[in-house]
């Protein structure tokens, strides 16, 4: 299976900026090629002043959290940051810019239900955020979900055409370069290589009763192109490759894999006493004595693969219990009695207490880009089986983990018992944290700045 650390990232030492292509060098009488080469190395590390933009930053939300470590680090390394975002509040000690309001967003949501043109309102918060971008001045402007009911893409990418400031973009799904949709594996849709239109999705985020996707396609297509100084981001090498096949593919696409914190995920022993919460947990879920399997998603959907725990509930040993983490009040009604079902969790310390208390954590997700609850599984010492869909199988290696095919639970069975045949060969508490740490989350921000923001 491909490590992902090993991928190449092809010309990084070239350029001034990481991925844009060849770039002049200056020309100074008497300077060599390399001396030039220093001084465009230099003067990337002068940029030192970042405006981050993407909907919600902070605890709750995975990209959220991503952006505030992101700020963090930064900081920590020399740089003035800012961050804008859209919804929700932000960490009191962060330099932040709220882009729009409730309003808005209800109007931006409203909008697009009626006629499918998602990220073309908030015309108004978008120039008064132009404003805001000037007046901080950055060096260099960080978009992660430029999608989530709170920009004008027309007026932001105009803005950054004109400006020629440095952009960094981190795609975090597909929306960047398709006409509606932000997933389209589990339709298996390949419109957006040529021409989207005739959206079979609609009924999906960002929800609509109208089709607009071919004018949203190429007018997408139009804004985001030709930027000539910017730099794209993916989680995986999966989403680096559709870039590839999209209207993106001009711009050089880094991949810097998303981390985790390793001080809240990682194994939690039981011990036999009632304040021990494996203890507690295995006996409120009536689970001791049984091998389980964890699956965890928030929302729960038939394409996270809830139908698809069903199906694999009706062919397992009564040796195994399935255990659902995430499910509404609605899902948990309609459950079958063989399995178990838990709400949402807020806490952690109890996410990580039941990835710990598992025997394995299965991931049937049907569509990902880079789904984190597989290295949060590994770093609390439990092996993972995912579908090969997406981005889900980049973080596992054969020491710590088994990828099926897409739709096959006798093949999960079999990989089910594949493992607890190893008897301690494979798949271990060890293997399963030895792989986890590559994707610490202070790694991998420190990637962002050696191998994106400085390219060095």
């Amino acid at each position: 299976m491909r490590d992902v650390d090993n991928i190449s990232l092809e010309g990084n030492i070239e350029n001034q900026f990481i991925g844009q292509g060849t770039q002049e060098l200056p020309v100074i009488p008497g300077m060599s090629e390399e001396q030039a080469r220093v001084m465009n190395s230099m003067t990337a590390l002068e940029n030192r002043r970042v405006m981050l933009i993407n909907t919600v930053v902070g605890p709750g939300n995975s990209v959220g959290r991503l952006v505030e470590g992101l700020y963090r680090t930064l900081t920590a390394n020399g740089y003035e940051c800012m961050v804008a975002y859209g919804r929700g509040e932000c960490p009191a000690d962060i330099r932040s810019y709220k882009i729009t309001t409730k309003s808005d967003v209800y109007f931006h949501v409203a909008m697009t239900r009626l006629f499918d043109r998602h990220g073309f309102y908030s015309k108004v918060v978008t120039l008064d955020l132009i404003d805001a971008i000037e007046a901080f001045d950055p060096d260099i402007i960080h978009l992660h979900n430029v999608h989530g009911y709170y920009l004008n893409v027309r007026e932001l990418f105009n803005y950054l055409k004109k400006s020629g400031r440095r952009v960094i973009w981190t795609l975090h799904d597909c929306w960047s370069f398709t006409g509606h949709c932000a997933h389209f594996e589990y339709v298996g849709c390949t419109k957006w290589q040529s021409l989207c239109q005739n959206c079979e999705q609609l009924s999906e985020y960002p929800k609509s009763y109208k089709d607009n996707s071919e004018k949203n396609y190429l007018e997408k297509k139009e804004l985001f192109t030709g930027l000539e100084n910017m730099t794209l981001v993916t989680p995986s090498e999966w989403l680096r490759q559709r870039v590839r096949q999209s209207f993106l593919k001009e711009y050089h696409t880094v991949v810097v894999p998303t981390g985790i914190d390793l001080t809240r995920f990682h194994p939690v022993k039981e011990e036999r006493r009632d304040d021990n919460i494996i203890f507690r947990l295995k006996n409120n879920l009536a689970i001791r004595g049984k091998r389980v399997i964890l699956g965890v998603a928030n929302p729960w959907r038939e394409r996270k693969g809830l139908t698809q725990f069903i199906n694999l509930n009706k062919i397992l040993s009564d040796k195994y219990v399935i255990l659902l983490v995430g499910l509404s009040d609605s899902q948990l009604s309609e459950l079958p009695d063989s399995i178990i079902g838990v709400a949402k969790t807020e806490s952690l310390e109890e996410l990580a207490a039941l990835y710990s208390l598992a025997d394995v954590y299965v991931n049937l997700t049907l569509e990902d880009t880079f789904p984190t609850t597989n290295i949060e599984a590994l770093a609390c010492g439990t092996p993972v089986i995912t579908y090969k869909t997406g981005g889900s199988p980049e973080s596992l290696t054969d020491s710590c983990g088994i990828v099926v095919e897409k739709n096959s639970v006798q093949g999960v069975a079999s990989a089910l018992d594949k493992i607890e045949l190893s008897m301690g060969r494979a798949y271990t508490p060890q293997m399963c944290v030895r792989q986890a740490m590559k994707y610490d989350k202070d790694i991998r921000f420190i990637e962002y700045i050696e191998e994106v923001y400085e390219g060095i």
